[in-house]
């Protein structure tokens, strides 16, 4: 499983793709991919996102 960005939520800040410490989140202009074979759903992105905008085995992150 990988982490999954809510692209309505997602306020593209890279927050994400800089504390991701196996390089699986990589911003893209307006929008962030998950590199799947990277992710090992460590959680960190979801914690680091101001807008919760990140969902990793079923957890939202809870500071929208």
């Amino acid at each position: 499983m990988a982490a999954k960005i809510d692209k309505e939520l997602c306020c593209y800040c890279g927050g994400c793709a800089s504390v991701c410490p196996f390089s699986a989140l990589e911003l893209k202009g307006t929008y962030v991919k998950c590199d799947p074979e990277k992710c090992v759903d460590c959680g960190i992105c979801v914690k680091i996102c101001p807008v919760g905008a990140i969902e990793v085995k079923g957890q939202r992150g809870e500071n929208k």
